[in-house]
């Protein structure tokens, strides 16, 4: 008899132990890549010049498929003769489902956003602006813990110029952007 119960008691466990190894329960995702922005802070009607960056973003264990996600991205470029360097750290909600091999997404960021202060022509920019982020995107596997991702959205920010020292006041030239298509491309890595 108690051969014939630890019998059961082995096979149980071994039933349950490979039970979980054939679920695939990634708990966090770690994504690097390459993102481009449609246009400068400076970018006014007749002179868009979009940008180009980095992007780096860790998602924590996902809650009926909803995932909170920290992101940050930064752009290099020149317009106007005015060097660009946009930088963004955003946080918010991801929230995927799989369809066949591939997993969608859709996710909301909000943060803060910063720049060098020589953004705007001839004139100190606002370092500091509220950023925001709406889109989504699609991770198809490479390997068992690696995922190709594309993604884009709609990337709002409102950044002023501030005028020269002792007044420091901001003000707003018509047609500075505050509206972007974002895009993104990179390595996901799930553990």
């Amino acid at each position: 008899m108690p051969s014939r119960l630890f019998s059961l008691i082995a096979l149980l466990c071994l039933s349950c132990a490979l039970y979980a190894q054939s679920q695939n329960r990634e708990r966090y995702q770690v994504y690097g890549g390459y993102t481009f922005l449609s246009n400068t802070l400076n970018g006014v009607a007749g002179s868009h010049q979009p940008l180009n960056g980095a992007e780096g973003s860790l998602a924590f264990p996902a809650w009926h498929n909803l995932r909170f996600k920290v992101d940050a991205y930064f752009y290099r470029g020149t317009n106007l003769g005015a060097p660009q360097h946009p930088f963004y750290i955003l946080g918010g909600g991801q929230y995927s489902w799989h369809v066949r091999r591939e997993s969608v997404y859709v996710e909301a960021l909000a943060g803060d956003s910063g720049a060098n202060k020589t953004w705007g022509t001839n004139a100190t920019g606002q370092t500091a602006s509220f950023a925001a982020l709406l889109g989504g995107g699609l991770d198809t596997p490479i390997s068992r813990r690696f995922a190709f991702r594309v993604s884009g959205g709609y990337q709002y920010s409102y950044f002023e110029l501030v005028t020269p020292w002792p007044n420091l006041i901001p003000y707003r030239i018509p047609g500075l952007p505050t509206n972007f298509m974002r895009l993104s491309s990179g390595l996901v890595w799930h553990f």
